[in-house]
């Protein structure tokens, strides 16, 4: 199941036209929330238990969807300047970038409480087959994760909705006769799912953790325990984190994938959104300090318009082309700030997208601790 199947799948209001009541939709987003990571098929982007953390969310594929008629939706954004990137790449040192931003990670302030909370927002792009314009789907997420075993974990999401990019687009969504909902083709998927160009009513679940202790994947489903005990020597945690390397992607295990793209993509939660201590997120700076394959690219602007910084590896895929992961942060404060994918040689599934663009993306608005919890 690709990414934005899952993402759907915890809100069952964008699965076909048929309304869903609440008490339906507050089931599935529980059973969502409560899935382990099948060990079959390893995914990549380490996300909060409460959305698809033991799933993990792999890179979104490319869709191409259809047009179809509706209502008028709300005003695009004027410019594709979210969604692509036009910055060069400038030939930095990496190792002494990434070594700055360990040593102002490490001196970040460690806090606790009950939950580790989240507010993060995902925004993923679409080409409209035959319409001659792209969409932007955007959705607003929130997770609380407990502190102690036995406790629940609790996720929030609200779909902010579909809207065209650029000027040209709304154009052209126009001339499609502005609809209001577009289907989307998902491969391998009998329905389409359906974005509506209006937001949804957002909805909040929440479930027991996977076998009573375990919130995220790191490599594999791991405790709070283990997050708080990761060695915070760069060696040490590059060697904790081998021990669950196969030589194969994240992805799939059909895929072969070599240890220095596959440490990036695992320890990127380390750094933007994860409860590890300061010390760790530095080590985890210096351990990606090390890798030879990193480039670093400066005045990169994420999707909220924050300035930062981008360390980012290639990656060769199977029906996708070459794609480029990249961390964002703050280089004055270590902060981790978003996680990107960019087309750099489209194929297949990402040809309807030139080279440069941004096609799937997520930012991090706020990680933290927290004693409180929302309402069911």
């Amino acid at each position: 199941m690709n990414p934005i199947d899952e993402l759907r799948a915890a809100r069952p209001a964008h699965l076909g036209d048929a309304p869903v009541d609440e008490r339906t939709r507050a089931a599935e987003l529980s059973y969502a929330m409560s899935r382990p990571r099948p060990a079959r098929r390893k995914r990549r982007n380490v996300r909060p238990v409460w959305g698809f953390s033991l799933i993990g969310a792999a890179t979104a594929v490319a869709v191409v969807v259809s047009s179809t008629g509706g209502t008028t939706a709300q005003a695009p954004v004027p410019a594709r300047t979210t969604v692509t990137s036009s910055t060069p790449k400038v030939k930095l040192s990496a190792r002494d970038i990434l070594l700055t931003a360990a040593a102002k990670a490490a001196h970040q302030p460690a806090g606790t409480g009950a939950y580790w909370h989240t507010v993060s927002m995902r925004r993923s792009l679409f080409a409209v087959e035959g319409a001659g314009y792209q969409v932007m789907d955007r959705q607003r997420e929130e997770g609380w994760t407990p502190n102690a075993t036995g406790g629940d974990q609790w996720g929030s999401i609200k779909p902010l909705g579909a809207r065209p990019v650029t000027a040209a687009d709304e154009e052209a969504w126009k001339q499609a006769g502005s609809p209001a909902e577009i289907p989307v083709k998902v491969p391998g998927k009998p329905r389409p799912m359906i974005l509506s160009t209006s937001p949804r009513k957002g909805f909040t679940g929440h479930s027991p953790l996977v076998d009573g202790d375990k919130v995220f994947w790191l490599g594999r489903n791991v405790t709070m325990k283990d997050l708080r005990g990761l060695p915070s020597d760069p060696a040490e945690l590059k060697a904790w984190l081998l021990r669950s390397y196969e030589g194969h992607s994240t992805e799939s295990s059909s895929d072969p994938m070599a240890a220095d793209p596959w440490l990036f993509t695992v320890s990127m939660g380390l750094i933007i959104d994860m409860p590890v201590t300061p010390q760790v997120r530095g080590a985890a700076f210096r351990m990606l300090a090390d890798l030879d394959t990193v480039d670093v690219i400066e005045n990169v602007t994420d999707a909220e318009g924050r300035q930062g910084t981008a360390v980012a590896i290639e990656e060769h895929t199977k029906g996708l082309g070459v794609v480029e992961n990249r961390l964002v942060f703050d280089q004055a404060t270590g902060r981790g700030l978003a996680k990107e994918n960019v087309v750099v040689k489209p194929v297949g599934l990402t040809s309807a997208f030139e080279p440069g663009t941004v096609w799937n993306s997520e930012v991090v608005l706020e990680a933290g601790w927290t004693d409180s919890k929302p309402s069911s």
